[in-house]
């Protein structure tokens, strides 16, 4: 690993800062002056000032976010520092998202994220589905660090906040189109109604639409395309000033074509030949009968209701309730080899639901903030799915060899949490907090092999042959867990904080429902729980009358057992061939992750404006034993650059009595590893992206008309990739030497108009 400390005067040297948001002018004195604007945050329970929360955390609002041409949230890892999100391999939906090298990037039940993503404060237990277009935003948080004694579920990595608009006392709307590259046609429609004064209701529709980056050559469908449908109904009742209710519901259907990966070497049997385009495949899982028992069809559901209600008890005290209720269901074609025959191919199902109830009191006083809660989740999340090895079981056997696991995880789980702040004097202030976690976990696990065309009888082939069972358990255990956090803030002066903390993460542990207890009876135990000692220094500062801002924040956390999830080739026979596939979940002993933040934002002029971030890591696994032996040299945090940096840039200029904003961006990202080894051929390597975007908004702020450019220097950035073919620490499987690759957008081009009314 590259030495941090080296590196620490280069990141002070960059400068940078707040919220990387595009600022806007504040209203005007007599004497001729600009400032950047406030930004509001309600991170800690409460409205405040971005620069008053003694925490790392960056607020993007969702009209910064649309002049800049932002799709979906993954986009947000670009500005954000020591954060990492992408799409989940094979799909558009699937979110895989890291925070200080803290994430999870298998999407397999009763594997819980590293990362809390919570809608309007509801936590969304699982991954399928997170990846929001961002659509009908009022603002987006990022926490960075532990999280749990302030809301919602514990979570060790951070969370990420997506705040829909509030519904306006008025009637209005609005319609955007979007058109562009690859027949990308985006439509957005929005209305509020209010239905007196005290009652009114909304609605958004989406629907998304864009043909595939690259072909699919065997089944003529687009590879990488978009088709989603989303609507979003709200509603919110005022009986009294004091009083608010909330109720919303969310719907979105992703009918996506199966996403397959790019094969760097040809097929090693049928000796199909690599490709030109790195976005195109030969992928034919879809139209083979391996995936016969789901039809083929590849589509994610999610849905979900909440209601908030908002009680002020008296000037101090507010009771907050917040209920929901989510679920999501998913049929998808997995194509490990990327080839039109069925060497390594995978219908699987998802199917997940999740019941949570939180309570908070808050307290407001003179000198003490107070924030209690209790939240509860009861979560089931199952996956069911064939691994079948077409032509490794007709060779063999004279047939498909299938192995089918089907796995249920149910999490029952309960907090109490408080977090109390007192303000000793006007300048100094300290926050103790603390939350109990108790999680339940019940695990039920069938796996079994069969011979035959079609796969298993799940999947409706009935007349498969049972060659028998690798794993059939069912377990349950119980984790708990106290977690505290402790903060001093300094007021310097009116514009500079300085802050230091210390938090504690806390992951339950979990079963792994690929596991096979026949051979490993360990994973009837589990893994342990994971957790994370986290120490923090911070410094934001206000200066040049209001036209600058800086926030930077130095950390150090030691991460302790942590959950590393794999997949593995078994050779059941001992011909010296792979013929099964079982999963593998284990603890990494210690690791320990290091590094610097700064983000900022400077006002030059009253029409040019630059925001700044960047991050620089040290990551480093310092033990992890393997058969009595410590491999940790060896292994690597994921998904994680050691190195940031963002620069972007916004000018603004007087057109048709509107204003015309110039806005460019430069992203850079250090190498980082798909997995917990080096895999060179699926890694991805430094590399830099380069937005810019011209965007005309009326005077009256009722017409918007944007031309985005993205990644204008057409980067091949991989973000997932399969590791089952001839690679060092791969396990192979399947006959194809099956290694496939993953990549993100190419350049591309849109137009956006969008009228409110």
């Amino acid at each position: 690993m590259r030495n941090l400390t080296a590196r620490k005067p280069l990141a002070i040297a960059i400068a940078l800062a707040s919220s990387c948001g595009i600022p806007t002018v504040v209203a005007q004195s007599d004497t001729p002056s600009f400032a950047l604007e406030e930004v509001v945050v309600t991170a800690r329970r409460r409205s405040e000032s971005l620069q008053d929360v003694p925490i790392a955390v960056t607020a993007l609002s969702g009209d910064a976010l649309t002049l800049k041409g932002a799709s979906d949230i993954t986009e947000l890892a670009q500005a954000v520092p020591s954060v990492t999100l992408e799409p989940s391999r094979a799909t558009n939906t699937t979110l895989t998202a890291f925070i200080r090298g803290i994430g999870q990037q298998d999407p397999l039940a009763g594997f819980e994220q590293g990362v809390g993503l919570y809608m309007d404060d509801v936590y969304m237990a699982r991954p399928q589905g997170n990846v929001v277009d961002i659509y009908d935003v009022e603002r987006i948080e990022v926490l960075r660090g532990p999280q749990g004694t302030l809301y919602g579920r514990n979570t060790m990595g951070g969370a990420i906040r997506y705040v829909t608009r509030r519904l306006d006392e008025e009637f209005g709307g609005n319609v955007k189109a979007t058109y562009g590259d690859y027949g990308q046609v985006d439509l957005v429609g929005t209305v509020n109604v209010p239905l007196g004064d005290s009652f009114r209701v909304g609605g958004t529709v989406a629907s998304f639409q864009r043909d595939g980056y690259g072909d699919n050559l065997t089944t003529g469908d687009g590879n990488y395309d978009k088709d989603i449908f989303a609507y979003r109904l709200s509603a919110e009742w005022l009986p009294t000033e004091d009083l608010l209710v909330r109720f919303a519901y969310d719907d979105t259907q992703d009918k996506s074509a199966p996403v397959a990966g790019y094969r760097p070497r040809a097929g090693a049997v049928s000796g199909e030949p690599v490709l030109d385009d790195i976005r195109d495949t030969w992928a034919g899982a879809a139209d083979n009968i391996s995936t016969a028992g789901i039809g083929g069809n590849n589509q994610v559901d999610s849905d979900g209701w909440m209601v908030s209600v908002d009680w002020n008890i008296g000037d101090k005290y507010t009771f907050r309730s917040i209920t929901a209720d989510r679920a999501d269901y998913t049929e998808s074609v997995i194509d490990f080899d990327s080839l039109s025959g069925d060497d390594f191919d995978a219908p699987v199902i998802y199917d997940n639901e999740q019941f949570t109830q939180e309570f908070q009191l808050l307290y407001t006083g003179d000198k003490m903030n107070l924030v209690t809660g209790l939240f509860y989740i009861d979560a089931s999340a199952s996956n069911d799915f064939d691994v079948v090895l077409g032509q490794l079981g007709r060779v063999a056997y004279g047939s498909e060899l299938t192995a089918y696991t089907g796995g249920i995880v149910e999490t029952d789980s309960w907090s109490a949490f408080a977090d109390l702040t007192w303000n000793f004097t006007e300048k100094l202030s300290a926050a103790v907090g603390v939350r109990y976690t108790e999680d339940e976990r019940t695990v039920d696990v069938f796996r079994g092999s069969y011979l035959g065309a079609g796969g298993s009888p799940f999947f409706g082939n009935d007349n498969a042959i049972f060659l028998g069972a690798s794993s059939d358990y069912e377990a349950t255990k119980t984790w708990d867990d106290w977690s505290p956090r402790v903060n001093v803030s300094y007021l310097l002066n009116e514009d500079m904080t300085v802050y230091a903390g210390y938090s504690q993460g806390f992951k339950a542990g979990m079963f792994d429902p690929r596991g096979a207890n026949f051979l490993t009876p360990a994973v009837e135990e589990g893994v342990d729980p994971e957790t994370l000692d986290s120490y923090e220094v911070g410094l934001k500062s206000t200066y040049w009358d209001g036209r600058a801002v800086t926030n930077i924040a130095l950390f150090y956390s030691d991460y302790t057992n942590m959950q590393v999830p794999g997949s593995v080739g078994v050779d059941s026979d001992g011909d010296g061939v792979n013929d099964d596939f079982v999963g593998t979940l284990t603890n990494a002993g210690e690791a320990e992750i290091s590094g610097i933040e700064i983000e900022g934002s400077f006002m030059f002029t009253e029409r040019l404006t630059m925001q700044v971030a960047a991050s620089f890591l040290d990551t480093d696994i310092t033990e992890w034993i393997v058969n009595g032996v410590d491999v940790s040299d060896d292994r690597y945090i994921q998904n994680t650059p050691e190195e940031m940096v963002y620069i972007g840039l916004d000018y603004v200029t007087d057109l048709f009595g509107g204003d015309l904003n110039w806005i460019a961006s430069y992203a850079y990202k250090g190498d980082a590893t798909q997995f917990e080894f080096a895999a060179p051929v699926m890694d991805q390597e430094a590399h830099s992206l380069v937005n810019a975007s011209i965007v005309w908004v009326s005077g009256n702020d009722s017409w918007m008309v944007g031309l985005h450019g993205k990644n204008l220097t057409d980067e091949e950035v991989k973000t997932a990739g399969y590791c089952f073919g001839n690679e060092p620490y791969c396990s192979a499987l399947g006959l194809e030497d099956n290694t496939s690759v993953f990549y993100g957008p190419p350049r591309t081009f849109t137009i956006t108009g969008e009228y409110r009314f």
